[in-house]
């Protein structure tokens, strides 16, 4: 914790709120000391996301983000959960109903200028409702929107306004997901703040706990992003991040698939059609990525000899730094429109409702599974 040069009250970082120290570049908060005068304040870490979009490797404990959580369900609050709906079951927070206590929970589906623009959203919505439920979240509203486009923040923001009456409003989410451009947007349109939080591509980008001030002396409190390991987002390279990550509407791309065939994600992943009646299968994955279609008897070999060139991203040398691949294998079944889902890399549509037998290879500890099919 450092004072300020005259003696006053801590300083934070502006940008992700964590507190400012002078002494160790390697720990969150650094900041040159010759450098605490200047406003706004902002460490080097989001000086260096601000200015050169680079971040360090600088992380803050789990404990310490589940500690923070859970200091949410001894308060009377409104929570806004922020979810991806690129990667739901990955960025969705497992167990947030034990940290919330009663308090009432706002999913904010964000990023859904991703999907296509024919897609039917009553059906996604109720889509995400029947998810949600199953993985024990009670929703007061759930409302789509995107913060990149503008696209259902006014919808927000009136959901807000109903349920709040006179709480602190805690915004919760995983890493990457759009938090802080989320509240940006508070900050310019319902707050005196100068300052905005530090946004990029990089997970965890918020440190600490965020206080928003508004009009009637209440808080928007940002809380710092939950790193899981399980998502695609959290092992590759940054430079490898925007060819998983989309930034504009995916371009589905729908395969007529033998049994037999194998179809590769660059070389971050693998789909296997091991059998089943001749059918096709559409892939949502981020356009910087190749797929590549070969022989199910080749696929062993194709990836020995072309991974990492070929195959990429990633390079050869990074994906030796990946752990090595696991795979997965699932029964899809009869007449039940079904997607296999990558946590982070985007899903595979089942479109035949004759059932196959399939399988993905992915590095080990990325979440994969059978769900409904979304579109």
């Amino acid at each position: 914790m450092t004072e300020r040069p005259d003696g006053g009250t801590v300083v934070k970082c502006s940008g992700c709120g964590i507190t400012m120290q002078t002494t160790s570049p390697e720990l969150p908060g650094y900041i040159p000391e010759k450098l605490l005068t200047r406003e706004p304040v902002i460490c080097q870490r989001c000086f260096r996301i601000k200015n050169y979009n680079e971040t360090s490797s600088v992380t803050v404990d789990q404990d310490e983000f589940l500690k923070l959580l859970s200091q949410i369900g001894d308060k009377d609050a409104l929570v806004i959960h922020i979810v991806d709906i690129f990667d739901f079951e990955g960025s969705l927070i497992s167990g947030l109903q034990r940290f919330v206590g009663s308090n009432p929970v706002i999913l904010a589906v964000n990023k859904t200028d991703l999907l296509p623009k024919v897609t039917n959203w009553n059906k996604v919505r109720n889509w995400v409702q029947k998810q949600a439920k199953e993985q024990g979240l009670r929703t007061a509203d759930i409302v789509l929107c995107s913060a990149k486009k503008n696209q259902g923040f006014d919808r927000l923001l009136d959901v807000v306004s109903e349920l709040r009456g006179n709480r602190d409003v805690y915004v919760v989410g995983a890493t990457n997901v759009g938090k802080s451009t989320l509240i940006n947007r508070l900050i310019r349109d319902y707050s005196d703040m100068e300052q905005e939080l530090t946004t990029s591509r990089y997970p965890g980008t918020t440190l600490d706990m965020v206080n928003i001030p508004l009009d009637d002396g209440k808080h928007i409190i940002d809380t710092p992003g939950i790193v899981y390991p399980w998502r695609f987002s959290e092992i590759v390279s940054r430079r490898d991040l925007s060819a998983i990550m989309p930034d504009k509407p995916l371009k589905p791309a729908a395969y007529q698939l033998d049994s037999g065939q194998t179809l590769f994600f660059g070389g971050m992943g693998r789909f296997d059609f091991i059998e089943g009646q001749h059918q096709s299968f559409t892939c949502y994955i981020n356009g910087g990525l190749k797929i590549h279609r070969t022989k199910l008897e080749r696929a062993d070999q194709l990836f020995a000899d072309h991974a990492g060139e070929l195959l990429s991203p990633p390079t050869r040398d990074q994906l030796a730094e990946m752990p090595e691949w696991t795979r997965h294998e699932f029964r899809v079944p009869r007449k039940a429109p079904s997607d296999i889902y990558i946590s982070g890399l985007g899903w595979i549509r089942v479109n035949s409702d004759s059932g196959a037998l399939v399988a993905v290879h992915v590095p080990r500890g990325i979440r994969v599974l059978l769900r409904p099919a979304l579109i």
